[in-house]
Formats: C-alpha cells, structure tokens, sequence
C-alpha cells in the first residue's frame, strides 16, 4: 500500500499515512481540524538498464541478441609444432 504525504493549510502540521488506493483523501487536519492538502513527491521507482520491455534485447525467436563486434578480429597465429622428444 502507498503512502501518502499530507499537510494542513491551517497549523502547517505536516504527516505521513500509509493508504490503500481506495480509500478516500483525507480532508481535515487530526491536529486542528484545519483543511489538509496532499502533498506530491518525486516518484520512487527508477528504471534503470537499455531496456524497458523484455522483448527489448531479444529477436523474434526469444533468443538473446549479441552486439556484434565492429571488425573481425585477427586470426590468431597458429601454434609451432611440438618439438619431438628423443
């Protein structure tokens, strides 16, 4: 459940109080019986990451999709033979 910041336009008195989202806005103050207002706060949740939608890094078949590097990269020289033991 959310919750809520009100403060009264009366006292100033300024509270927290945890609310379900069907339950109705609190109109006046328990302090002075003053008319409170809802206060609004930056939003909790944050996003993070290149993606928002788990279709984002993935192709049509539900595979993941790899970046594929800009160039090749050279071939890496082959090992010289072993020498032979007597």
């Amino acid at each position: 459940m959310p919750t809520y910041a009100y403060a009264c336009k009366d006292c100033g008195h300024a509270f927290d109080i945890v609310q379900s989202f069907t339950d109705s806005t609190l109109t006046s103050c328990p302090e002075c019986q003053g008319t409170l207002r809802k206060k609004f706060n930056s939003v909790g949740v944050v996003f993070k990451g290149s993606g928002f939608y788990r279709t984002d890094s993935r192709d049509a078949k539900g595979n993941s999709v790899a970046a594929a590097p800009a160039t090749p990269a050279p071939a890496a020289p082959a090992p010289a033979p072993a020498a032979a033991a007597s």
